[in-house]
């Protein structure tokens, strides 16, 4: 369940607080230690939360660090439904066409 009065924790501030740092690797370590594609700057971006995980980023982060990719899309996917959530106009239900769709006559046809 997203919370309502504050957005979700970044994927970017997880990895840091929960992960870098409880670890004792800095995050030049852990670039060097993705290898690839990876740099310093887009390690940065991710967690200032200024880039978002991919499903890419999500894979590479589970090998390396003994999760799943679900876990930091399920993460990103937070901050993305309540950012989206913050920005729309709610729309009400339709209580009453459920009712009354659910009261039809019944066919006395057998």
């Amino acid at each position: 369940m997203l919370p309502k009065y504050r957005k979700p924790t970044s994927p970017g501030k997880i990895l840091l607080e929960e992960f870098l740092i409880p670890l004792k690797i800095s995050q030049s370590a852990f670039v060097k230690h993705l290898d690839g594609s990876w740099t310093q700057p887009k390690l940065s971006a991710i967690i200032t939360g200024k880039r978002s995980i991919t499903e890419e980023i999500a894979l590479d982060f589970a090998d390396a660090l003994g999760t799943s990719a679900e876990f930091w899309m399920g993460l990103q996917t937070d901050v993305h439904l309540w950012e989206a959530a913050q920005k729309r106009k709610k729309i009400a239900p339709i209580v009453k066409a459920r009712r009354t769709l659910s009261r039809r006559p019944r066919s006395t046809a057998r």
